[in-house]
């Protein structure tokens, strides 16, 4: 049994999917975002909180 060489995913079984390029790689993203969370909450606290009291 002879396979032809193929360069593409044969994952994909259809040959439409076959001829699309494979997925870019995740993008890794900064941890900062539970960070930037709670200093956006916290200052959305202390403004209304101040805005209540004066």
């Amino acid at each position: 049994m002879t396979r032809r060489l193929v360069l593409t995913n044969e994952a994909a079984r259809h040959p439409m999917r076959r001829a699309l390029p494979p997925p870019p790689p995740p993008v890794t993203r900064s941890d900062d975002n539970d960070v930037k969370l709670f200093f956006l909450s916290f200052a959305a606290f202390f403004t209304c909180f101040y805005s209540f009291i004066f």
